[in-house]
């Protein structure tokens, strides 16, 4: 850990080449621009007839974390787009109370599903803020998931 680190740059080591935009605090500078342009890989759960097909309804946490990431690399998403999907990849181990690690947990999750009872959780808590941010992640989980083959989804 670095003294006088900031949050960002400890979760998100790999953004550190972003301090510039960061530091302007434009939260709604395109990603390209945070990150440099990188081309997008094949989404997770893709199929050979549509590579850009996503199945939201049954991914691992660490493919949703690594289509997320793609998307930010590749300029599709912003790193603010970003936090709704990223927090659903969280998960705390009720024996423990520490984080289940990405890389070894090998549950199906729905994650439209999951987002759906977030918005409604939110709405009760009255965080109408993070109800709106998880409303626009299940619109774009359902654009996606519903694409028909061999069309672009990526702008």
């Amino acid at each position: 850990m670095r003294v006088g680190a900031d949050a960002k740059s400890l979760v998100f080591p790999q953004f550190s080449g972003a301090q510039s935009a960061m530091q302007r605090k434009d939260k709604h500078a395109p990603a390209a621009e945070l990150l440099g342009s990188a081309p997008l890989g094949d989404a997770p759960n893709a199929t050979a007839g549509n590579p850009a097909a996503v199945d939201f309804t049954r991914m691992t946490r660490q493919e949703m974390f690594d289509w997320v990431n793609e998307q930010i690399r590749g300029g599709a998403m912003s790193l603010d787009e970003s936090t709704p999907f990223i927090g659903m990849t969280l998960k705390m181990s009720v024996e423990t109370g520490q984080s289940v690690d990405l890389a070894t947990d090998t549950e199906r999750v729905d994650f439209i599903e999951k987002a759906r009872r977030g918005i409604e959780g939110a709405l009760w808590r009255r965080n109408y803020d993070e109800a709106d941010r998880l409303r626009g992640a299940v619109a774009t989980m359902e654009r996606l998931q519903d694409a028909a083959p061999g069309i672009d989804l990526i702008a």
